[in-house]
């Protein structure tokens, strides 16, 4: 089905978009649509192949936005068992009741470390459901014989991570033929494009790298604070309980939940423009090249203490590289006075965080709260400089409890 809101948007610039789609087609073996943001497309996805009303497998470590696109489509968020060890949803640990009650299954490939996509889409197709897979960290990354975002009936990759673009995302599809019926949902859903959004975009690198450059970070934020721009204060946005509840009244649509939606990207939906297809065709130009610094960065922090045993799917080009710290706090404020930002922090469990009115909790939730509590996500472009600020501040590994761990009984506690 597709599905037409408010908003005559469509994506314009001909051949721009195409040539985008191209690329992302040439990697994954698949169609692929342009859309402006990695949520935008998770939407579209949603609202195509699952009528609302019906309950969706996920990640309770996952960012808060994606769980309000789920809402915002009409879904019942069902949080799933993960593994301790990476935050992937943790198959054998779903029960079947949990099983024969879903309609969908979304993955999330934490910080570019893969869901068990082969086992999934296996109990998908024994299930007659979809599988989701979100892939904005995921860029590169491979589970089985394939690239993340080639297993489910559809994908959504950002282009704002990996590729740097702070812009734009691609929907990926199984079946080619359903471009057309994709096409028309997504430019119902867009809102025409402004052009003093398009300025502000050009000019955006150039103040963040003076802001860089004269070491303003923390002014910078705290005017920001001031002003009343920023958009959370703390990890997770307010929930604000009872105007969610009214949204959700109001669900499927964007509009209702748009405060939820635009958190940290409040062009997520808006038409792109020249100036920004441009930019973000020449950061995707570029990406082999940024995935193989990444993967050396990964190599070197998955050789330090702090780093967790990995199954076989060797070294990813990761976006973030997930270590283990007793004190994050403190392992957080020691890189912030090298200039290393920490973010991409999914504390506490969304399940935790939402509680069981707006999503089902997960049956096993002590990995997900241990995993949200101590991993450190760190850029492995940012590889060498974290070593030695973690070596120096004395930043002691954690380890996994044994009831969480399978690999046998291991030192250490809850932390």
């Amino acid at each position: 089905m597709a599905i037409g809101e408010a908003g005559p948007g469509s994506v314009r610039h001909g051949s721009r978009p195409k040539r985008l789609e191209e690329t992302m087609r040439l990697r994954l073996g698949r169609e692929c649509v342009y859309v402006p943001s990695c949520r935008f497309g998770l939407y579209v996805a949603l609202r195509h192949w699952c009528p609302p009303g019906g309950r969706v497998l996920m990640s309770p470590v996952n960012d808060d936005v994606i769980f309000f696109v789920v809402l915002a489509a009409g879904l019942r968020p069902v949080q799933a068992p993960l593994n301790p060890f990476d935050a992937s949803i943790d198959v054998d640990a779903v029960p079947d009741e949990v099983w024969s009650s879903v309609s969908a299954v979304l993955t999330t490939n934490l910080y570019g470390n893969p869901d068990p996509a082969p086992r999934l889409r296996s109990r998908c197709d024994a299930l007659g459901i979809p599988l989701f897979e979100d892939a904005a960290h995921a860029i590169g990354s491979r589970v089985g014989d394939r690239p993340v975002g080639a297993w489910g009936e559809a994908s959504v990759f950002s282009l704002s991570k990996h590729v740097g673009a702070k812009a734009g995302g691609m929907l990926s599809l199984a079946d080619p033929d359903l471009r057309r019926a994709v096409e028309e949902t997504r430019a119902g859903l867009l809102t025409r494009g402004r052009i003093s959004s398009e300025l502000a975009f050009a000019v955006r690198p150039y103040a963040e790298a003076a802001v860089r450059g004269l070491r303003l970070r923390r002014a910078a934020w705290a005017a920001i604070r001031l002003l009343g721009l920023a958009d959370r204060e703390e990890i997770r946005m307010p929930l604000r309980p009872d105007e969610l509840a009214l949204a959700a009244g109001r669900a499927p649509g964007l509009d209702a939940h748009h405060p939820w939606l635009r958190v940290d990207m409040h062009d997520y939906r808006l038409e792109s423009g020249r100036l920004r297809l441009g930019r973000i065709g020449r950061k995707l130009g570029r990406l082999d090249d940024v995935l193989d610094a990444c993967r050396a960065g990964t190599e070197l922090l998955l050789a330090t203490p702090w780093a967790k045993p990995r199954d076989t799917h060797g070294t990813q080009p990761l976006f973030r590289v997930p270590l283990f710290v007793e004190d994050r706090d403190a392992a957080i404020a020691a890189l912030a006075d090298r200039g290393v930002v920490v973010g991409y922090l999914y504390d506490p469990p969304l399940d935790d965080y939402a509680g069981a009115r707006f999503t089902d909790p997960s049956p096993a939730p002590e990995a997900a709260r241990w995993f949200a509590r101590h991993a450190l996500p760190v850029d492995p472009l940012r590889a060498r400089t974290v070593v030695e600020v973690l070596e120096r501040s004395g930043a002691r590994p954690v380890d996994v409890p044994g009831r969480l761990s399978r690999s046998g009984p291991t030192p250490g506690g809850l932390g």
